[in-house]
């Protein structure tokens, strides 16, 4: 998935937003909490959360890392993004974005949702 694709795809996902953290670091955020980072170019690394559950078989998938600072929460890194076809980006970006939501408190989700 290029950079383009999975922009317009987060930004599908209610109430997310976009910014740039650390100066080169695409972040898109739901209620201000980050469910995906990647960089501004199609060879960028992507990082998300995952289940608790997958993490350690998503890690273990070629193409695919623990994420370095994050992976004590449970997020991957993408180190090559065909390593996912375009249902599973579209899965696993909506899962990260849901764990995230789901942690945020009732009252904004309640707003994100509508």
């Amino acid at each position: 998935m290029d950079t383009e694709k999975l922009r317009s795809f987060c930004l599908s996902l209610p109430g997310a937003t976009e910014g740039i953290k650390w100066e080169d670091h695409l972040c898109f955020m739901v209620g201000e909490k980050m469910f995906c980072i990647t960089g501004l170019t199609d060879e960028s690394t992507v990082s998300f959360k995952v289940k608790e559950e997958e993490f350690e078989t998503m890690s273990e998938r070629n193409g695919l890392i623990p994420a370095p600072y994050m992976a004590r929460n449970k997020w991957v890194q993408v180190t090559r993004r065909n390593a996912l076809r375009t249902n599973e980006w579209e899965h696993y970006l909506r899962q990260s974005y849901e764990i995230i939501k789901s942690k945020l408190p009732k009252k904004l989700q309640k707003e994100i949702d509508g």
